[in-house]
């Protein structure tokens, strides 16, 4: 069994935004020359997510729109509260909707390629933006 660790970063421009990391993603795989096995995406932030979904504009505008609606940003939030006064601590929606959506996946790799449907895209979801955020990757398999 091999294993393979990488990192990558991801740069946001927005407080909350979708970014599409699949790309990224695939060049490790491919790299590691696993062909058979698992690969796990994971985000270490407690205010972004990663899941998988279509790679659509609108669709990010909508999940964006929801997001906001389960956890609205200027909601009186006791740890917004908390840290009154302290730069970028207003965030507690972020930690909410991170909280819900995870910070990883998994996805089988056969014939070396990910196992991803048709239309399944391995995104980032900036929830307490912008910054620079890292992504781990981790493939194993034979």
């Amino acid at each position: 069994m091999k294993y393979v660790n990488e990192s990558f970063t991801v740069k946001t421009s927005k407080r909350l935004e979708i970014i599409d990391i699949t790309n990224n993603v695939e060049k490790i795989v491919r790299k590691t020359g696993i062909k058979e096995g698992i690969l796990i995406v994971f985000e270490p932030h407690t205010t972004a997510a990663i899941t998988i979904n279509e790679n659509d504009p609108d669709l990010f505008e909508d999940l964006l729109n929801v997001y906001v609606k389960i956890a609205p940003i200027e909601q009186r939030y006791r740890h917004n509260l908390k840290y009154a006064g302290v730069p970028g601590e207003q965030n507690a929606h972020a930690h909410i909707i991170s909280s819900l959506i995870k910070p990883s996946v998994t996805v089988p790799i056969t014939d070396g390629r990910t196992q991803l449907g048709t239309w399944q895209r391995i995104l980032f979801i900036e929830m307490d933006g912008p910054r620079t955020r890292g992504v781990h990757v981790k493939v194993m398999g034979e």
